[in-house]
């Protein structure tokens, strides 16, 4: 098994390294590239969705994607100790019918020695937005690594 740094258990710098990769590669909006930092048994609550392994998690994130326009994600370290991270997050996207929004959540990450999450609780709410009003735009710029993210 190929080893995905950074690995557990985590300190700050490294906790923030592993969050800002998932920030990455969620935004290249590719299911089968975000897919291999999982577990292959990986075990997955995404709102009321309950999903297990890669091959599900590839499915989820192909009709995610599809149907979550123009998607664009910010995360933020929340906590971490050993082998678990916490984040927030908050992503912009629009619909096939033009309404924009905006989705808040967390989420509870938990890493196997090789650097693997293995399980990933989200809870995330959804919030009409006027197109106006978006303030996320693509992948986050190279300046502004380590930022906090304006969760309002």
């Amino acid at each position: 098994m190929t080893a995905r740094p950074p690995l557990p258990p985590f300190d700050e710098e490294s906790a923030r390294r592993k969050v800002q990769a998932a920030e990455d590669a969620w935004n290249t909006r590719d299911p089968e590239r975000v897919a291999l930092a999982y577990t292959p048994d990986a075990v997955w609550r995404n709102r009321d969705d309950f999903i297990t392994g890669r091959a599900a998690i590839i499915d989820f994130l192909a009709r995610k994607w599809k149907r979550e326009l123009d998607y664009a994600l910010r995360k933020e370290l929340w906590s971490f100790g050993g082998n678990r991270i916490s984040v927030r997050f908050q992503y912009e996207w629009h619909d096939a019918e033009g309404r924009t929004w905006r989705s808040y959540g967390n989420e509870l990450w938990q890493f196997d020695g090789h650097g693997l999450m293995s399980r990933r609780e989200a809870s995330i709410n959804d919030v009409a937005i006027l197109p106006e009003e978006r303030r996320i735009y693509g992948p986050r710029p190279e300046s502004e690594y380590g930022n906090a993210l304006p969760i309002r």
